[in-house]
This record gives C-alpha cells, structure tokens and sequence, in this order.
C-alpha cells in the first residue's frame, strides 16, 4: 500500500530540489577541451613542418623571400586545414547532449508536472506515453502495451515490448524489458516509472563517458610521413653536415660559399611540395568519393581507407534494410517462400519449391493473407514513389504480404468490417480482432507469439477443412523457422456467433484454428552482398557486430556470403568471460557477433587492431558512437544515422548503402597510389640534384646548380609534374589485391630500389651533362647550368610517363592516352621551361641563358632513354617472383 501511495504522489517539491542539488542536472557533462590557441599551434608539432620551416629559413637567408613566402604559405594551409577538422570533431559529444528529451511529464505532490528534463532527478515517477523520448534511465513499475525503439542504443530492429518483471542483474542490455533508457523513444502503449540514473550515470552517459575515454587513433598515413619525416630529416643533416665540413676543411673553398652550398644541398633534399601534394590528392579522392555518396569528414581518412583490411559492421539498416518482410509462410499443407524485400507490395511473389503461385487459388493462404491484413493496425503509404510503414514494422510485413497476394485492404476491410478489436499486450502475447463479414457470420482473427497462439487453438486449417492440431508438426515448423534466424509469428482464427465485443476471456476460451505460421526476417540488401563479395575479393574481412539476437544474426549473416565464420556466431555474454588473448583469437576468426553492447563493439574493435588491422567500423546509433570514435575509420549512416554517431566518424554514407563503402575503400587506395607516385617522382628528383651538388664539391668543380636554381626546379616539378599524379586514376587490378601493412614504412621493398635507380640516371644526365658541357664543349657557367637544369627537368617529364602505372609497361592497352592531367602538366612545364631559357628576366633573376638546338637534341634524348630504361627495368622485375608488382 505504501508503494502505491509513492507511486501516486511521486516526489515532493522539497526532496526534489534537494535530490537536484545533490545529484547535479539531468544532462551530461561537457568534456574539457584545450583552448583554440594550444589546438592551432599544436599542428605545427610534426616533422614535415619542421623541415618546411627550415626550408623557409634556408631561402630567406639567400634572400630568396618569395619563394619563403610561398613555403610559408604551405605550412600556414595545411595547419588551418587541421584546425578547422579538429574543432568540428569535438561536436560528437553535443551531438549526444542533444539526445536528451527536452521535458519530461512527472509526478510531483500528488500531481501530473510538465517539467524540464534537465531538472528530473533519481526517485521522480516518470510517465511514459506514445511519441515520448524517455528523459532518465527508468525502472517500470507499470506498463500498458508499452514498447520502445531501443535501436540507437542495442540495435534492436524492432521495438521491444516493455514489462514490469524483474530479470537478472547480467541480462544483456537489449533483453531488461523491465528498463526504459534515456534518449530511447516510445512508440506504442503508456507506463510509469521511477527514475534511477540521471545525466552521466545513465546509460547514454556512459557511452558519452566512453568517448571521452576513447583516442582516435593515426592513420597509417600521418604515421609514416612522419617517420618518414624524421628519416629525412636526419639524413639532411648529415649530409649538408658532411658536405660543409668536406668543402671547407678538404677542398678549401670560403666559408660563405660553402654555407651556400650546405643550404643548396639541404633545400634541394627537402621534398617542399610534397605537404601540398598529399593533401591535393586527398582532397581530389574526397570529391570523388563524394560523387559516389561517400561524404568524408577528415581528409587522412581517405587514404585509411585504402589500408582498411577489416569492416565492422552493424546489421539493422546497415548490411539489412531495415524493413521487415515475411519470408516464410508455414501452413499444415504447403510451405511457401515470399521474394521480395522491403515495403513495394508490387515487388516480389509468392512461391513454392521455387515456382510461382497463385495465392488467391489456395482457399488457406487467401485466409492467411486476409487474417494478417484484418488483424492489424499499420498503415502502409506511398511517398514519391517509395513505400513506407506508419506504425508496427512487424504489422507493416503483414500488410506487404497481402498486397504481394494481391488483396485489396480496403475491399477487404469493406467485406470483412472491425467491430471489436484487443490490442497486442506482452502479458497476453497476442492481438485479436472480431469482424463480421457481409454473410452476417461473425469470426475472430488472432495472431501472435506462436506459444501462446498454439495454446489456444484445437485445430488447424488444411485443404480439407480444420483438422485435429498436430502439435509435434507445428513445434518442428517452430524450430525449422526459427533456425533460418527468421522472427515467428502465429495467426489463427474463430467462429464468434453472438459477441458483439471481444475480450480476454473470450479469447482464452480457446478453441482456435491454426492457420499459418509466419516467419519474418529484416532481409538483408541486395547492393551489401555483392559489396561483402567484393570486400572479402580485395581481401576485406568483414565482421557483422549486431545488438540482434544470435540465431537472427547467424542467418543474415549467411545471407551475406559471410562463410562457415557466419555459423559460428559469438553472443555477447561470451565475450564477457574471454580474455584478451581469447578474444583477439575469435575477432580474427568469427564473423557474427551478436547481442552485443558498447563495450563489446569497442573491445572487439581495440582486440582487431591489436591483431594489426586496420578496421572501418560502421553504425548509426549512439551506442556505436565509441566504437566509431576508436576505430581506423569511423564510417556513419547518412539518412537513419544519428548525429552522434555521424560527429563520431570520419566518413558518412549519404545512401545508407554498405556498397558505398566498397567504391570509398577502391578510392582510398587509389589515393595511396598516387601518394606513393608523387613520392616516386619527388624523391629522385631531388636525391638526383643532392647527387649532382655532392659530386662537383667532391670534384672541386663549379656548383651545375645554385640555390635559386634549385628552388625554380622544385617549385615548378611540384606544381605540374608531381601535383598530375594526384589526379591519376586507379590502376587496373585496385581491387583484386590485398590491403598493404599499415606497419610496413612509407619507402620500403620496390620503393627502395626505384629511387635511387631513377637518382642515379638523373644524376648522371645532369652532372654528365653539365661536365660534357664545361669541359669538352668549353662553354660558361651560365650556358652549361641552364643546359644541365633542362636536362634534370626533362628526365623528370619522361619519368612522369613511366609512373602511368609503377609496376605495369604504359605503352600497352593506350594507357598514356588515358592521362590528361599527365600531358596538360608536361604542355605546362615545356612553356615555363621555355621561360626559363628564353626570357631575359629569367636571365636576371635565374643566372640562365639562350642554349642551341644541339643542345634541346641531348636533352630530349636523354628524356626518352630514361623512359625507356624504366620501362626496360618494369619488365625485368615483373620477371622476379620475390618482387612486388602490384
């Protein structure tokens, strides 16, 4: 009696300012960030930046303050760009701040309050209504037909009738029916509650709580470049070091000259443009992946995604529609399968051994097809050409079943009118209707848990009428049905004589006839099986992680072409009781996991990357948020996805298409591609002219290059040459091979030998050039460098050529022909060359001069034979087995 009379007061006024005072308001705590001044200068703690810097200060002491300007410029774009992408990163957690409803309708003094939902606190009676947002984490204490959505936070696909008993205190999240948690949505029936968690103690806090907890990783990318930074760094150091210390103490040159010399080197060394490139190439694969519904929200994401070797993936409208449809139709004389998903009525038929029938034709079905069209509540509507359900996604299934029969709902319902109904209770575990057809025969219509509808019925309806129920028949149907991973439902019918209402008792006479068993599945999409065919092609593992119920998720995933790994689903409660070790086993192994929580998603996240994967994870509800957060790359829904989940990610899929992400991984390795092109055209290049400095001071020669020179050579190859690389297609093949070792570094294995290979053959046109030139031609200093800067430049155009493709001969199947940006470059860099020669401002500044046509005859010829012996060189390692070639 006390409890009752709390219940009907609920708190006073007075406890409850005092609760409020204690336990602080019912909203979630904003983390502590770093102010925006520590964020900005924060990203120019990186390698590559510094040696841009020092870049800047090289040209700077020669005097050189454009070209510093200008690399100043670099580095200013790409910290700004940084900037702006951390700042909108942090809007993950207001995204779940603003989860939280509004107000909430309380019982205070006796009285139904409309009161801020900030203000609720532990202890306050809640009451709960359709249309509802849950305000607080509530233990029910009574419920009526009570459902709610609980998908943003298990992933329930359907709403999950509510119920006042108590479960054990390890029940899984999803199976507390007698819990109603924050942020969650009430979509049917009323109850009450009292408040036990508020703010961070809930369970959205504490997701919230986990990110905040939770590090974004590097990508493999921003890893490498700034190992490969470091590298570098220090062999420039070394070798200007070196360099000085020979010129001046062993060769004897002035102080001043080698300083300049030791700066040439340095500058000539640094790959300047290569900052820009990189994210020039990123930004180009994020317009194309945009083209494709593939909105990328951080620009290294794109490149992580050509490393990406696991996807984990939530199911409900993810890999699946999430619209549920029936698919089986178990009657006592036939066993018919429906094609078809979604919610098209038009769109799919009824068959049997995989031939079509007519269900109209079969007096059984057509009293399924009418039973599940009567005894329901849904409404399903047409939006611009798309189908859609108003109400039950379960009922909504039933509605599609019948127009796929080819009934009518409203002839039907003008035959056969309502004149009673008992909506669906869980303490009843069914919905019954009674109608009365225009004969003036009566007849109540049932469906439910097939349980309790198999207890009520003594029959069953076959081709010869009713029958005695064979109950052994219908319990094997149960098991059958069940193990496809397909949800069950019952539906049965009555002779109803005299009633002129309809009630329990009625109902719980029993003495129903069995008409069908129905089992219906959340299908999954078509475009998501042949994007897993294509990931698992590429060799993409990809793992199913669901808040569904094992069995359910077992059978989608077998659906999918997930493989034997499908069959051998892993619950969440397993999860619970495996060790680290244990885990990272069964990550790598299995394929389902299911009833899953936050923690599970985020421990199985950590246990594959531990195992050196590189894993997409995708979701769309809150409780996928820190998953999201921790994994490579964080991919959202676009249309069903929450904003928290979306601020979590780097990626959102503006169609809610699995598939979206099979073109975005495509991309994303061609971007890696066109990186690593950049890098095999910059670093020759530059390794080239160092060779050349190095080997005049060794020789006690004239520099073939003095410093501006080497700034013009870079700052031109950068903007035509190495910047066309960036707009390069896929190479053929992208897709059909493995993901590489994010572990392995940036320059290793083929990229080791190709560098300095094409160094080598620079260095030696160049410095052979330049030597030829002063030595047997006679000519000056200014006649011999501009030759020799002709010569590095036009080695550089034809090596573009040979990066078409790295591993594959160019000149076979018109790929040349198939690069515009490749020869809009060249055409680009022929006129700034011929500027470069010709133009007596160029002279001033430059220290060049006119050359002859004997001169353009070498150059060019020695274009073509670097072409021609990188190609040579392809061919050759193509013919060894231990070498990479794609």
């Amino acid at each position: 009696m006390a409890a009752h009379e709390a219940h009907r007061d609920g708190l006073a006024a007075a406890e409850a300012d005092r609760r409020l005072a204690r336990h602080g308001a019912n909203r979630l705590r904003p983390p502590e960030t770093a102010g925006p001044l520590v964020r900005f200068f924060r990203h120019f703690h990186n390698v590559l930046i510094y040696i841009l810097i020092a870049a800047a200060a090289g040209t700077a002491l020669l005097g050189h303050w454009v070209d510093t300007g200008v690399i100043l410029a670099v580095v200013l774009i790409n910290t700004l760009i940084g900037f702006v992408q951390e700042g909108r990163a942090e809007k993950a957690l207001d995204a779940i701040r603003q989860m939280l409803s509004p107000t909430a309708l309380v019982i205070r003094d006796g009285e139904r309050q409309e009161i801020p939902a900030d203000t609720v606190v532990p202890g306050d009676i809640v009451v709960l209504q359709a249309g509802d947002k849950v305000p607080a984490d509530l233990r029910l204490l009574q419920v009526k037909n009570l459902r709610i959505d609980e998908a943003v936070l298990t992933g329930e696909s359907v709403p999950v009738a509510k119920a006042v008993d108590a479960v054990a205190d390890a029940a899984p999240l999803g199976d507390r029916v007698c819990m109603a948690y924050s942020g969650t949505l009430v979509t049917f029936g009323r109850g009450l509650g009292v408040v036990t968690a508020t703010g961070d103690d809930t369970e959205v806090g504490r997701i919230s709580g986990m990110l905040t907890e939770v590090d974004s990783l590097q990508t493999p990318l921003i890893r490498q470049t700034e190992q490969f930074g470091r590298w570098l760094a220090g062999v420039i150091l070394v070798i200007s070091a070196a360099t000085f210390a020979f010129g001046y103490w062993v060769r004897g040159y002035p102080l001043d000259e080698m300083f300049l010399a030791a700066v040439s080197l340095a500058v000539s060394t640094i790959p300047e443009g290569l900052p820009a490139i990189l994210t020039i190439a990123l930004a180009i694969g994020v317009q194309k992946m945009a083209r494709r519904n593939a909105i990328i929200r951080r620009l290294p994401a794109v490149e992580t995604l050509g490393s990406v070797s696991t996807i984990c993936s939530d199911k409900t409208g993810t890999l699946t529609r999430n619209e549920m449809t029936v698919s089986t139709v178990a009657c006592a004389h036939r066993w018919v399968q429906v094609e078809g998903v979604g919610y098209d009525p038009g769109a799919g038929q009824l068959c049997q051994d995989g031939e079509p029938i007519e269900p109209l034709d079969d007096e059984v079905l057509r009293h399924v097809l009418r039973a599940g069209l009567l005894c329901n509540d849904a409404r399903l509507i047409q939006r611009q050409g798309d189908w859609a359900i108003e109400g039950d996604p379960t009922e909504g299934a039933l509605l599609v079943l019948a127009g796929k029969g080819g009934l009518d709902r409203g002839e039907e319902e003008q035959q056969h009118p309502r004149l009673d109904v008992i909506p669906f209770e869980s303490d009843h575990k069914y919905m019954a209707t009674l109608h009365g057809p225009s004969d003036g025969g009566r007849y109540i219509v049932l469906k439910g848990a097939p349980e309790r509808v198999l207890d009520l019925c003594s029959a069953q309806r076959g081709v010869d009428g009713d029958q005695p129920l064979d109950r052994a028949f219908w319990d094997g149907c149960l098991d059958q049905i069940a193990g496809q991973g397909e949800r069950l439902l019952a539906v049965a019918t009555r002779t109803a004589t005299e009633e002129t209402a309809v009630d329990h008792p009625h109902v719980d006479a029993g003495g129903f006839t069995l008409l069908a068993v129905l089992g219906i599945i959340d299908p999954p999409r078509e475009e998501a099986i042949r994007a897993v065919a294509q990931c698992r092609e590429a060799g993409v593992g990809v793992k199913m992680i669901t808040g569904d119920h094992l069995i359910t998720a077992s059978a989608v995933g077998r659906l999918l072409g997930l493989g034997e790994a499908a069959r051998s689903a892993v619950a969440g409660h397993e999860l619970d009781t495996m060790d680290d070790d244990t885990l990272r086993r069964t990550a790598h192994t299995a394929a389902v996991f299911a009833r899953t929580t936050p923690e599970h998603k985020l421990r199985l996240v950590s246990a594959l990357q531990a195992e050196g994967a590189v894993v997409a994870m995708t979701g769309d509800g809150v409780n996928d948020a820190p998953a999201l957060k921790r994994s490579d790359v964080g991919v959202a829904m676009g249309n069903k996805g929450t904003e928290a989940a979306k601020e979590a990610s780097e990626m959102v899929l503006a169609d809610d298409n699995f598939a979206s992400i099979a073109h975005a991984v495509e991309e994303g390795r061609t971007v890696y591609d066109n990186i690593r092109k950049a890098i095999l055209h910059m670093l020759p290049t530059n390794a080239g002219q160092s060779l050349t400095i190095m080997m005049a001071i060794l020789m006690g020669l004239a520099l073939p290059l003095t410093p501006v020179q080497v700034l013009w050579v870079n700052m031109v190859t950068s903007v035509t040459l190495a910047m066309a690389l960036a707009f390069e297609p896929s190479e053929p093949g992208v897709m059909r091979r493995p993901p590489r070792d994010p572990a392995a570094p940036l320059l290793s294995g083929f990229l080791l030998w190709r560098i300095p290979f094409v160094a080598i053959l620079l260095w030696l046109g160049t410095f052979g050039h330049f030597v030829w030139m002063e030595e047997v031609v006679g000519a000056s200093d200014e006649v011999a460098r501009t030759v020799a800067i002709n010569t590095l430049v036009a080695g550089q155009a034809f090596y573009l050529l040979n990066l078409r493709l790295i591993h594959q001969p160019v000149l076979v199947g018109g790929a040349l022909l198939r690069s515009q940006a490749m020869w809009i470059a060249i055409g680009v860099l022929v006129l700034l060359q011929l500027a470069f020669t010709y133009a007596p401002v160029m002279h001033t500044l430059f220290g060049t001069t006119a050359i002859g046509p004997d001169d353009w005859a070498r150059i060019l010829a020695f274009g073509a034979a670097v072409f021609v012996i990188v190609e040579f060189e392809k061919m050759a390692l193509r013919r060894l087995p231990w070498v990479e070639t794609g």
